[in-house]
Parts: structure tokens; C-alpha cells; sequence
């Protein structure tokens, strides 16, 4: 499931911007493609995700969605107008990001312990660099838009077959709610905000989605134009970021155990610091930033997975689905529109009268802004000390 899940994503997600110049889409309708995720999420949050919370079994809603996701990623492989390719990206961006939350939700209920979900992921991970590496021989040095379409293709088609393995997978039913819970998931979800570490993760997450998300507009780019690699090889290195991100996933579990909540974060959002200063000064050095992006491994794994570890170990268990939602409306939806336009937009800024751009000083904005949230982590993140399911269930 998780395999299949992350390959949907991340057969497009490298060269969705690099696609979108050679459309000639303006920076505008490039940010409003970016929004899409945006827009996704915060549907998911105020009704898919309660929707899979309570209502539909989360199998069946995630075999429907990806149906629908799948016949949506074929149009828009065929589209190369704005608003056709607009239209059916957003219809499969609404589809599609609600079923992050919902596998996650099968995989937790579907485990002995929380902590096994970074070996669960892990497969997800498989997925995404599987997804990856036949670019190499479908797509050229300097493909064009008729050969770089494929990648929506090659997406529509593994949704359509997540879409008939999802019915057999274990039943999950909905949750009901008694009389004493709030009808609406989501808001019990928005409430858990006031508890300050709570409030501080939030933000904190708000912060490293912006910085993660604008890893995925910039990179391809920079490893095309800047560091010279091949267009049909960029998807391969940036891959070697989820396969270490395989082998970090893999002992996630114990990293957690013995550093725990805190200090497991803050090395995680690090990694994003440490691998944007290698972009700004090692860009003359292909094997340096091949090298680098081993980093990957622990900015996801050590703080966006343990965000969704730490969700389902600390929120109450009829509000999880809804709450991770929440966070995803940050690390998907938010941060992703945020990234979209702003980075677009400094890498205008930055670029000279010959067409060059600076990459020094671009890739030191990221880095400062996940350094930012390294400190406010260690100051003012303060969850229990133990986190047992149910922690918040007095919220």
C-alpha cells in the first residue's frame, strides 16, 4: 500500500515544475498549480479526512479516491493548455491528498506499535525511488514536454492499480461518534491547538513544510542548470535522497527511543540546514551535492515522520485521521503554497541580466529559516515526556 502510494507522487513531483516552464506557463499559473495541494488540504481537513474519520471505510475511500486520482493524472498527461491541465490537476489534488492521511490511518490501525511505522513507511519510500529511476531510460538528456508527460501517465497508471489493490486491504471501519464527542472531528483536531506544544509544532512544522516544499520546486533546476547533470539522470539523484531516507526510516523506532520527541525534531530540520549551505557553497562539486542528498533521509524521517508518529501516539483516537489532516494541511497544503510562490519568485529576484542565478544566496533563505525552526524547537517545544496514546484525550 504505502509503496504504491508514494510512487503515484513521486513519479511526477521532480519534474512538475520543469514541465510547467515548457508548457510556458507564467509564474502565476505555476503558483496557482502549486496552490492545488493547498486547496486539497484544506477540504481534507474540514471534510474528507472526517469523512474517512467516521463515516466510509477507509479502504473503500482510499480505492474510490485513487480511481478517480488516477483517470485525472491520464488528463492531465494529455493537457498542455492552462486551464484543461489546471483543472484536472486540482481534481486529482483533492482526490489524492486526503489518502495520505487515510494510509496512514490503516497502517496505525494495523499495528501492534506506533513506533513500527517507520519500517511501515519505509515501503512508501520504495515506492517513490521505484517510481523514479525508469525516467532514465523513458526521458532524454533535454527531453521535451512530449517526452516528459509520461510522468502523469506512469502516475495515473499506478493510482489506477492502488486503486484495485486497496480493496483488499484489512477492513478499517469508520469511527462513530457517541454523545459525548463533537460530531465534527476536525474541530476537537483544531482545539488540540491550545495546548502550547501543541501550538509551537504547528508552527514549527509550518516552517519546515515551506522549506521541504521549496526543495522539490528548486532542485531539479538547480541540478540541471547549475551543477550540469543530465535531465534524464536528475530524478535518479534526487532518488538517492529517499533511498536514504529507506535506511533512516528502518531504525527510526530506536533514534526516537533513545532521543526522543525533541531532539529527534531538531536533527531532522537540521539536515534541510545542512544540505542547503552544501547547495549554496559546494555547487561547484557534482560529487558533493550527489553526496548530499543522502541527507534527505533524515530531514524526512527524523522530523515529518515522526510529526505523524507523534500525532497518532499523543491525539485521541477518533479525531487521529482528521488530525493528521491538520498537520498535513501545513506540510502539504499551506507550505506548499507558500514554497510555490515565494521561491518562484526569489529565484526571479535573484537572477542576473545574463540569465544566471544566484544560487549562493537563494539556497542561504532556506537554510536560516530551518536554523529558525532548530531554535524555536529547542526553546519552546516542551511535550510530556512520555507520549502514550491518549496523552490529549482530556483535551
Amino acid at each position: 500500500m504505502m509503496a504504491l502510494q508514494l510512487a503515484i507522487w513521486g513519479a511526477w513531483a521532480p519534474k512538475l515544475f520543469p514541465y510547467m516552464g515548457m508548457l510556458g506557463f507564467s509564474a502565476g499559473q505555476q503558483a496557482l498549480v502549486g496552490s492545488c495541494w493547498g486547496i486539497a488540504s484544506v477540504v481534507g481537513i474540514f471534510f474528507s479526512n472526517h469523512f474517512a474519520d467516521r463515516h466510509f471505510a477507509a479502504e473503500r475511500f482510499l480505492a474510490a479516491s485513487h480511481l478517480i486520482g488516477g483517470l485525472c493524472m491520464l488528463g492531465a498527461a494529455y493537457s498542455t493548455a492552462f486551464m484543461p491541465f489546471f483543472a484536472f490537476y486540482l481534481a486529482y489534488s483533492l482526490v489524492y491528498v486526503p489518502t495520505l492521511s487515510v494510509t496512514n490511518t490503516i497502517a496505525f490501525a494495523n499495528l501492534k506499535e506506533g513506533k513500527d511505522f517507520g519500517t511501515v513507511r519505509a515501503g512508501g519510500t520504495v515506492g517513490w525511488v521505484m517510481a523514479s529511476w525508469p525516467f532514465v531510460f523513458i526521458l532524454g538528456a533535454h527531453s521535451g514536454p512530449e517526452e516528459v508527460r509520461s510522468i502523469f501517465i506512469v502516475s495515473g497508471v499506478i493510482s489506477l492499480v492502488l486503486a484495485a489493490y486497496s480493496l483488499t486491504l484489512p477492513h478499517t471501519p469508520p469511527k462513530k461518534a457517541g454523545d459525548d464527542v463533537d460530531a465534527l472531528a476536525w474541530r476537537r483536531a483544531l482545539g488540540l491547538l491550545k495546548k502550547p506544544f501543541v501550538a509551537v509544532l504547528f508552527f514549527v512544522t509550518f516552517i519546515d513544510s515551506v522549506v521541504h516544499n521549496g526543495y522539490f520546486v528548486m532542485a531539479d533546476a538547480f541540478l540541471t542548470n547549475r551543477v550540469g547533470i543530465a535531465g534524464n539522470l536528475s530524478m535518479v539523484v534526487l532518488s538517492l535522497g529517499q533511498i536514504a531516507e529507506v535506511l533512516t526510516m528502518l531504525v527510526l523506532g530506536t533514534v526516537l527511543g533513545k532521543l526522543g520527541w525533541r531532539k529527534t525534531m531538531i536533527v531532522g530540520i537540521l539536515g534541510h540546514a545542512a544540505r542547503f549551505l552544501a547547495f549554496s557553497f559546494l555547487s561547484d562539486s557534482v560529487a558533493s551535492i550527489v553526496a548530499v542528498q543522502l541527507l534527505h533521509g533524515i530531514c524526512y524521517a527524523f522530523f515529518f515522520a515522526t510529526v505523524y508518529i507523534f500525532v497518532d501516539e499523543a491525539f485521541p483516537k477518533d479525531v487521529r485521521s482528521s488530525a493528521q489532516g491538520l498537520f498535513n494541511l501545513l506540510i502539504l497544503g499551506v507550505g506548499n503554497m507558500v514554497a510555490s510562490s515565494f521561491f518562484p519568485n526569489l529565484v526571479a529576484k535573484l537572477t542576473g541580466v545574463d540569465g544566471v542565478v544566484d544560487y549562493r544566496t537563494l539556497f542561504l533563505v532556506p537554510a536560516g529559516l530551518a536554523t529558525l525552526g532548530a531554535l524555536v524547537l529547542a526553546f519552546a517545544f516542551h511535550p510530556p515526556t512520555a507520549a502514550p496514546a491518549g496523552a490529549l484525550e482530556d483535551a
